[in-house]
């Protein structure tokens, strides 16, 4: 092997590494979901009332509250964050 191509087998290996680490860093937010229950609790909190229903839709968590005056509210809570909507 010439010097030159010594040389290029650790630059390589560097952007090998490089590259998986920055697909690791851009995969992390999937991990980071919020649960159907932290969705619901969250719902709860900001609507002051019972839960009827929980459901995923892409980002989003969907959660239906009725309120003790019997209103029904929508409650749209971010899957990533946990904040809602």
């Amino acid at each position: 092997m010439t010097r030159m191509q010594k040389g290029t087998i650790p630059v390589m290996k560097l952007l090998v590494h490089a590259v998986c680490a920055l697909m690791l860093g851009a995969s992390l937010p999937a991990f980071a979901d919020v649960s159907r229950d932290a969705a619901a609790q969250t719902a709860q909190r900001v609507a002051n009332g019972r839960v009827l229903s929980v459901e995923r839709s892409g980002t989003t968590w969907r959660v239906k509250i009725v309120t003790a005056q019997g209103e029904v509210k929508i409650i749209l809570i971010d899957a990533a964050t946990g904040r809602p909507l």
